[in-house]
């Protein structure tokens, strides 16, 4: 299983990803994942990266659709796998309602339809396709340029088991957030593996983001993982989905729902060794990629604490490898 870290802010500089990037060059972690942001372009951010040195694998998740035409989002990620030299996976999602409405003028009426023919369409440009397709929210005729790039592989935001169904269907990578373990093995994977075998292609692999809280002089993990999951938790397809796997979602009390969080190994919470026990049991639920999210620390603690954290359990994931 890969182990790898989300950059857990938005930035506003280049030089702000590097010391995170480095964690990855260095060989600690496997790839540096940054989020959609409004205040500087992550395919941008990451290609400042590059070109500082960072050559290292990388992953959006996830890039919200309305932002960009298919054409550019297969431009996008096959630019950023030739500036790093190194793997990308270009993960994507619709993004909530009123953002589509927004940016569109009007929603998704069917938000999986959408996502199919996004997908469709980025999968067959990256694999150097000719493309001709009409569909109801996307259409593309032409192709990119040959150019030869280590791997980029397409990746689905999942939550609920019709776009894992999805994803099994046409997606390299299901990226998932604030899932429990308990959930991905008993609804997601099944999912994913009915998806694959309609098509006739291998499963998707998971990688799952996991917030993590770390043990500290004064920290209060519940108050760490609501940080960085208040804005989800008030989502009504993020409390579907966390309803759906026994969470108790309530909207007057999320520091409650937060605690549950924990108490059901959602959140990587306690000392080292707690944490690297909820990674394994993501490992053991068939997640082939943890991407650790110190958000929660990094809005209560700052940047150094972040880093530390990381420092602190890639260090203790290396003592027990070796």
């Amino acid at each position: 299983m890969q182990t790898s870290a989300l950059l857990p802010f938005a930035p506003v500089s280049g030089k702000q990803l590097l010391p995170f990037a480095n964690i990855v060059q260095q060989g600690e972690l496997d790839r540096l994942w940054i989020a959609q942001s409004s205040f500087v372009d992550p395919h941008s951010a990451l290609a400042y990266a590059a070109g500082a040195g960072a050559q290292i694998p990388v992953g959006t998740s996830v890039t919200l659709m309305p932002l960009s035409h298919p054409f550019q989002a297969a431009l996008q990620a096959r630019s950023l796998a030739a500036l790093t030299g190194s793997p990308v996976v270009a993960g994507f999602g619709t993004g909530p309602e009123m953002f589509v409405q927004a940016l569109r003028g009007e929603r998704y009426a069917s938000p999986l339809t959408a996502v199919r023919e996004y997908a469709t369409i980025v999968r067959r440009l990256l694999a150097g396709q000719s493309v001709k397709f009409s569909g109801e929210y996307y259409s593309m005729a032409g192709l990119l340029p040959a150019l030869d790039t280590p791997a980029v592989e397409l990746g689905l935001g999942v939550l609920r088991p019709r776009m894992a169904e999805l994803a099994g269907e046409v997606a390299d990578v299901a990226i998932t957030w604030l899932t429990p373990p308990s959930y991905l093995a008993e609804v997601v994977i099944p999912a994913l593996a009915r998806g694959a075998a309609r098509a006739a292609r291998p499963r998707p692999r998971i990688a799952a983001v996991v917030h993590v809280s770390l043990d500290a002089a004064g920290r209060d993990h519940a108050q760490v993982v609501l940080a960085t999951s208040r804005p989800h938790l008030e989502a009504p397809h993020y409390a579907d989905m966390l309803r759906r796997a026994g969470v108790d979602v309530d909207r007057h009390d999320l520091r409650k729902t937060a605690a549950q969080l924990i108490d059901n190994g959602t959140a990587a919470v306690g000392g080292v060794a707690d944490v690297l026990r909820t990674i394994s049991a993501y490992r053991e639920a068939g997640v082939e990629e943890v991407v650790l999210s110190t958000m929660g620390i990094q809005v209560v603690d700052g940047t150094q604490a972040s880093l530390n954290a990381l420092d602190t359990i890639t260090h203790a994931q290396r003592t027990l490898g070796d």
